[in-house]
C-alpha cells in the first residue's frame, strides 16, 4: 500500500515520473535580450507536458554575476533580472500546478559567489561575524596556498585575499567561495533558504555537488598515493556529509514532502545507496557520473580516447544491481548542462542520428530509476560543428584551453580537445523551429545557434508521429503504466558482446527485454539459451518499441539493424 503525501500523491510518486531539465539561459527568450528567461519556460510548458513530463528541473535563476552561468549565487532569495522577476517564478509554479506538474529548483550551497553579502562581510576583517561562513587558512610557510588541492576548473583551489592576508577555499571558479558547513549558522541559513522556496510552492530540489560540503578538517596535502592526487579524496563524501543531509531532510525535505536529487561528484556506489535509501532519510535519488567517464584516459577529462563500450555496460550494470540490492534509487541520464551531447559522444549524430537518439532513449528508459531528459535531447540535438575558440563561452573551457597550450598542445589540438569536452556543447540554444535563430530569440543569441536548425527542430518533431520526440513520449507513457519499468529486477544478457548492450528487467508477472546495437553495422546477436527457454516457455513477446523500419521478431538469435534498439514485454 502506498503512503500518500499531501493527501493526493503516493509518497514515492517520482519513481514513475520523468524529469525535464531546463537550462534557462538557452531555452526560450521572450525579451529580445539573446538569453532565455523564466517566462520563456512558462510559454513552453505545454510542449514539455506533451512529452508526459511530471517534473521540470529549472537550473539557477538567482541573482548572480554569471561567472559560472548562475552556479555562483549572490542572492538566494531573489531572481536575477536577466531571467525575470519573482512574479514570473510564481506564475511558472502556478501554471505547472494547473497541469499537475512540479517545479524542481537547482540549489547551490557548497559555495556562494564572492559577491554574496556573506562573503563581502567575511572578507572585510578576520573578526567579522560572517568570517566563519567560509573556509579561511593562513599561507603555507613559503607564502603559497595552505595545501596542494586543485580546483576542478584548473589551478590551485585557494585564493589569496590581500586585506586580511589569508587564503579562502574555492573548489570551482575563483569567484565561488566554499561555504563552511562546520558552522551551524551556515547550515541554518541553508535550511532557511530551502524553506523559503518550499513555501513558494516548489516541489523539489536538485542539490549541486552536495557531497562536497564536508571537508577533512585537517586540510592535509594530497601525496598522490590515491589517484589523481588533487585533493578530492579529502572533500568528497566527507566525514559529516550524511549528518548534514539528514538535517536538511528532517528540517525541510520531509516536512514539505519534497522530491530531491543529490548531484554526487566522484562518489561511490556504496555512498549513493546510503544517500538514496529511504530508510536513511536523505535524498530521493542521486546522480553519479561514472558512466560518463568511459572516454577519459586514466580519469583525465581533458585528454581524448574512444569510449570503452564494455566499461560503459559494466558500470550501468553494477549501479543497477547495486542500487537494487542496497535499496537506493538512480537518477538516470545521458545528458546535462555539464556534458557533451551523448548523441555525438556514444553514437552517430549524422547518418544515423534518428536511430541513435532513439537507441539512447530506449536503452536508458528501460533501466530502473527516474529518467532525466535534458532540453534538446528529445529532438536529437547533437554537439555543434565549430572549433573556433571565439565561439566558446564556458569559463571551464576557456581556462582549460590556456592550460592545454601551457602543456604544449598546439592551438588546433587544444581547440579540438575543448570542442569535444566543452560544457558549451550542451548549452547551445534550444532549436524550436526553422525560423531565424531557430525561434529561440529575436535578438542576438548569447552563444551561436547550431546551424542545422532548419531540419533539427522541435516544431517538425512534434508534427511527425515517428520522430524522436514521440519516441520519448511513448517511453515516458510506458513507465507510468507498466510496473516492471519501476520494480523489475535487472539482469544483463549480452555477455560481453562487442557491439550490443542487452538486459532484462523482471518482476513476478512481467519481463522487459531491451536489446541495442551500438554500431553502424548489421549485427547478429544470440541471447543466452537458458534465459530464452524459460522466458518463451511461459509467455509470448509483445514489441513495445523499435527504432528501425524493419523490426526483428523476438527469438534466441536476432539480427540487429545499424543502431537498432528494441524493447519487448513478456506477460506471465
Amino acid at each position: 500500500m502506498q503512503i500518500k503525501a499531501n493527501g493526493n500523491q503516493p509518497k514515492d510518486w517520482w519513481r514513475n515520473s520523468a524529469v525535464y531539465q531546463v537550462y534557462p539561459k538557452s531555452f526560450n527568450d521572450t525579451t529580445r535580450s539573446g538569453t532565455g528567461d523564466i517566462r520563456g519556460l512558462t510559454e513552453k510548458i505545454d510542449y514539455i507536458k506533451g512529452l508526459g513530463i511530471d517534473i521540470v528541473w529549472l537550473q539557477p535563476v538567482y541573482v548572480s554575476p554569471q561567472n559560472d552561468n548562475g552556479y555562483d549565487v549572490a542572492d538566494y532569495y531573489n531572481i536575477d533580472p536577466a531571467y525575470g522577476t519573482m512574479e514570473d517564478l510564481d506564475e511558472l509554479v502556478s501554471e505547472l500546478k494547473k497541469r499537475n506538474m512540479h517545479l524542481m529548483l537547482d540549489i547551490v550551497v557548497n559555495h556562494s559567489s564572492t559577491e554574496h553579502r556573506w562573503f563581502q562581510e567575511a572578507k572585510s576583517s578576520r573578526d567579522n561575524p560572517y568570517r566563519n561562513y567560509y573556509i579561511w587558512k593562513d599561507p603555507a610557510e613559503d607564502g603559497g596556498p595552505p595545501n596542494n588541492w586543485q580546483s576542478k576548473f584548473g589551478g590551485p583551489a585557494w585564493q589569496f585575499e590581500e586585506e586580511t592576508q589569508q587564503y579562502y577555499l574555492t573548489l570551482f571558479d575563483k569567484t565561488q567561495a566554499d561555504l563552511n558547513w562546520e558552522n551551524e549558522k551556515v547550515r541554518q541559513e541553508v535550511v532557511d533558504l530551502l524553506t523559503f522556496w518550499a513555501k513558494k510552492g516548489v516541489s523539489g530540489f536538485r542539490m549541486d555537488v552536495i557531497n562536497l560540503i564536508s571537508k577533512n578538517p585537517e586540510f592535509p596535502d594530497d601525496d598522490g598515493s590515491i589517484a589523481p592526487g588533487d585533493g578530492r579524496r579529502f572533500y568528497t563524501d566527507g566525514p559529516r556529509v550524511h549528518e548534514y543531509i539528514k538535517e536538511l531532510n528532517e528540517n525541510v525535505f520531509s516536512t514539505y514532502h519534497l522530491v530531491t536529487v543529490g548531484e554526487m561528484s566522484s562518489t561511490t556506489l556504496e555512498q549513493c545507496i546510503q544517500y538514496s535509501n529511504p530508510e536513511q532519510q536523505e535524498f530521493s535519488m542521486t546522480f553519479n557520473f561514472h558512466h560518463l567517464k568511459v572516454d577519459y584516459p586514466n580519469g583525465q577529462k581533458w585528454e581524448l580516447k574512444p569510449y570503452d563500450f564494455e566499461e560503459l555496460k559494466k558500470i550501468l550494470t553494477d549501479w543497477q544491481a547495486g542500487m537494487q540490492q542496497g535499496g537506493g534509487w538512480n537518477a538516470l541520464f545521458w545528458n546535462n548542462h555539464d556534458q557533451p551531447r551523448a548523441l555525438s559522444r556514444f553514437t552517430d549524430d549524422d547518418e544515423y542520428r534518428n536511430e541513435s537518439a532513439k537507441l539512447l532513449a530506449t536503452t536508458l528508459h528501460g533501466l530502473q530509476g527516474t529518467p532525466y531528459i535534458y532540453q534538446g535531447e528529445e529532438i536529437g540535438m547533437p554537439n555543434p560543428k565549430w572549433n573556433d575558440m571565439t565561439e566558446f563561452r564556458d569559463i571551464e573551457s576557456l581556462n582549460m584551453y590556456e592550460i592545454l597550450l601551457q602543456r604544449g598542445k598546439t592551438p588546433d589540438e587544444a581547440a579540438h580537445i575543448v570542442h569535444v569536452r566543452s560544457r558549451d556543447n550542451s548549452r547551445l540554444p534550444m532549436l524550436w523551429d526553422d525560423s531565424d535563430q531557430a525561434g529561440f530569440t529575436t535578438g542576438t543569441p548569447w552563444i551561436k545557434i547550431d546551424e542545422r536548425y532548419p531540419f533539427i527542430n522541435a516544431q517538425s518533431q512534434v508534427k511527425d508521429p515517428n520522430s524522436i520526440y514521440h519516441h520519448y513520449r511513448k517511453l515516458i507513457e510506458m513507465r507510468k503504466s507498466i510496473p516492471v519499468f519501476v520494480d523489475g529486477r535487472y539482469m544483463r544478457l549480452d555477455e560481453g558482446h562487442p557491439q550490443v548492450y542487452a538486459y532484462a528487467r523482471t518482476n513476478d508477472e512481467q519481463t522487459l527485454v531491451v536489446i541495442s546495437n551500438f554500431s553502424k553495422e548489421t549485427v547478429k546477436f544470440e541471447l543466452p539459451n537458458k534465459f530464452t527457454k524459460n522466458l518463451m516457455k511461459n509467455a509470448s513477446a509483445e514489441l513495445l518499441l523499435g527504432n528501425t523500419d524493419e523490426v526483428p521478431e523476438f527469438s534466441q538469435i536476432i539480427m540487429l539493424q545499424p543502431y537498432g534498439s528494441y524493447m519487448w514485454l513478456f506477460q506471465a
